[in-house]
């Protein structure tokens, strides 16, 4: 049994170092995890370069490279995904590349400032566990949903049959540590792309270079960004992005030194102020990608880099034809992965259950979440409110019940 050490502190003891997050060990279960955010990312990916016009291969491989430092910095599967919100409105309203840099160096600056003021801290003191819980719960009901209303049912009945395969495969072999699930079922899904490929669908594969903005946004591009982008994804970012990734990673590692929201935000934000220039999307990070890593084995920083790596050949051999590129892996296959990351991530507000009343506000938060209108923004201050209202009024036997 190993002992765990982090800056010269002993934590508990536990596996070997390398379950520790502190060592990088490429093997076949990190990348089997490195692939268990790919049904969140590739939709996005692929749906923000066909409605705006974006280069897919700088895209892939800005997007690519990010995966690879952030498994660098943090040491841990900490992967990087899409702005959600940013991108859904990317893809709704056909923007701009432009519009889109600008929403992404705004969300990035104003991040860098909440971390170095101390403002983060702040919030992460103020926002209670049981509606980090509730931000978690909308991001598992929200990833659920996606996955049952628009991958699954993709293929029709054929569709149908993949994804029921898929999930056996991962059921049947979620404890096996010889042969990890997720990697068959990309194996599954590749085979059967190439069994059932269009006679006029365009080859994936050849060569393609990376092709950067030559325009910097103007001052009216940075005014509508913020109202229509910057805006409604702050609410997002500061609830999944940074408080319940932080939360994520407490309960996934203990054995760790606990994260800073300070070092999440700073993170963030310099990803963006990189991405933005570069002609890359909107970057964050985000529970469920760490949730779904860990779901398929992932446990060290190891999985991110062998993700972006795959991600930066793809932008450099694959991603010509992003719709090309989106056929290689199914629909079904990925709303497999994806159902399996939303579980994931649901199955984190167990914790409260012996609590009815903490349980009751984190699945109340998580409803509104996924399915008001701004539900994050309104979860979390309208969430602290009632956890504040219920601790200190008549409520408080019970809740200390």
């Amino acid at each position: 049994m190993a002992t765990c050490t982090t800056q010269g502190r002993v934590a508990a003891p536990c596996r070997p170092a390398r379950y520790c997050g502190v060592s990088f060990t490429f093997t076949r279960h990190e990348l089997a995890g490195a692939f268990g955010d790919l049904g969140t990312d590739l939709p996005l990916l692929v749906g923000v370069v066909l409605a705006t016009g974006m280069d897919p291969t700088t895209v892939f491989m800005v997007f690519g490279a990010l995966q690879i430092a952030s498994g660098l910095v943090y040491r841990l599967p900490m992967p990087v995904q899409p702005l959600k919100a940013m991108a859904a409105i990317a893809i709704a309203g056909k923007l701009a590349p432009t519009l889109l840099a600008a929403g992404g160096l705004i969300v990035g600056t104003t991040m860098l400032v909440l971390a170095w003021t101390g403002a983060l801290e702040w919030i992460a003191r103020v926002v209670p566990k049981p509606v980090v819980r509730g931000v978690q719960v909308g991001l598992g009901l929200q990833l659920g949903n996606l996955a049952l209303t628009r991958f699954l049912p993709a293929e029709g009945a054929a569709g149908w049959a993949l994804a029921a395969m898929a999930l056996v495969v991962i059921l049947a072999l979620r404890t096996n540590r010889t042969v990890p699930g997720g990697l068959v079922v990309l194996a599954l899904g590749l085979g059967y792309a190439a069994l059932t490929w269009p006679a006029g669908m365009p080859s994936p594969f050849g060569v393609h270079m990376p092709s950067f903005p030559t325009r910097w946004p103007t001052g009216t591009e940075f005014a509508q960004a913020t109202l229509l982008l910057a805006l409604p994804q702050i609410a997002l970012s500061l609830g999944n992005s940074v408080l319940a990734t932080r939360q994520v990673v407490a309960d996934f590692f203990p054995e760790r030194e606990p994260l800073t929201v300070r070092r999440i935000g700073a993170t963030y934000g310099l990803m963006n102020l990189i991405a933005a220039p570069l002609g890359g999307l909107p970057v964050c990070h985000g529970s469920g990608g760490i949730a779904g890593h860990y779901a398929f084995g992932a446990r060290t920083g190891a999985s991110a880099v062998i993700y972006g790596s795959a991600l930066v050949l793809a932008g450099l051999f694959l991603a010509g034809d992003p719709s090309a590129f989106q056929r290689l892996v199914p629909a079904p296959m990925l709303g497999a992965l994806l159902l399996v990351e939303a579980v994931a991530v649901l199955a984190l507000v167990r914790d409260l259950w012996p609590t009815p009343v903490a349980f009751g506000v984190a699945l109340a938060c998580g409803a509104t979440a996924a399915f008001a209108p701004y539900g994050y923004a309104v979860a979390l201050l309208g969430g602290t409110l009632l956890h504040r209202a219920l601790r200190t009024g008549g409520w408080r036997p019970v809740w200390q019940a």
